[in-house]
């Protein structure tokens, strides 16, 4: 009985622990704005640029940034490290992904991904309906919306996560057929994962839909698969913007 009890505290800990990560990421986010004039932190899609972080993650051993700190830390290129100062947050307790090389595994840096409705470009958001939505510039735009109901960081599923967004097509009026996953979410906890709110609350929702959460296998996935009909894509859409 005493290792099942174990594993239950450890589980719990772990939810906590990263709820707790990601209000520190969204306040540090909320703080941001208040000291540039209401404009959000830029949400940059290139593995060399400056955003609220820097770097391309995936399982390859040369690539550096998986293990890099300083895509995090460094003012310089990570524009939200003033506002956070603790390299621990952006990663899930219970994401067990690493990169293998030279006999070795490390942990990679990152787990939490923007939502690339807030200060990125415009890639995906479109794509299945043709509309034209909502990228927030300042934190005023989402006003629109409503604070409470955008949807800010994310944990992304080890297996999917790459640039600093996680990326949703839209499927507001569209035949449910049709409805993709473009990037998916973590499920770490029990099937639950932690994404953050422009109001600066956390939740630890639980997909609904087993083709969101497919097992971590350490090896990248193939992203933008069709799902249809698919509850958890719903509600992604249902917080990630509105149509201008």
């Amino acid at each position: 009985m005493l290792l099942p009890a174990l594993s239950k505290a450890k589980a719990k800990a772990q939810h906590i622990q990263c709820v707790s990560n990601q209000k520190q990421l969204t306040l540090g986010w909320i703080l941001y704005a208040d000291d540039y004039e209401d404009r959000l932190v830029w949400n940059d899609l290139t593995a060399e640029g400056a955003g609220w972080v820097r770097g391309r993650m995936d399982y390859n051993p040369s690539n550096t940034h998986n293990t890099d700190w300083a895509n995090l830390r460094d003012p310089e290129y990570a524009k939200l490290w003033n506002y956070t100062s603790a390299v621990g947050i952006y990663r899930c307790p219970a994401d067990k992904s690493y990169v293998a090389g030279n006999g070795q595994r490390q942990q990679r840096v990152r787990s939490v991904s923007l939502s690339q409705a807030m200060n990125s470009r415009d890639d995906w958001l479109g794509h299945l309906t043709g509309a034209t939505y909502m990228v927030f510039r300042k934190m005023s735009d989402i006003n629109r919306m409503g604070h409470a109901n955008a949807y800010v960081f994310i944990n992304e599923h080890p297996d999917s996560i790459n640039y600093g967004d996680l990326a949703v097509a839209m499927n507001d009026g569209l035949d449910g057929e049709r409805i993709r996953i473009i990037d998916y979410p973590a499920s770490n906890h029990n099937g639950s994962g932690a994404l953050s709110f422009a109001d600066g609350h956390v939740e630890m929702h639980r997909w609904l839909d087993s083709r969101t959460t497919p097992a971590w296998n350490n090896e990248t996935m193939k992203l933008n698969v069709r799902s249809p009909n698919n509850p958890d894509m719903v509600y992604l859409s249902r917080h990630a913007s509105v149509r201008k």
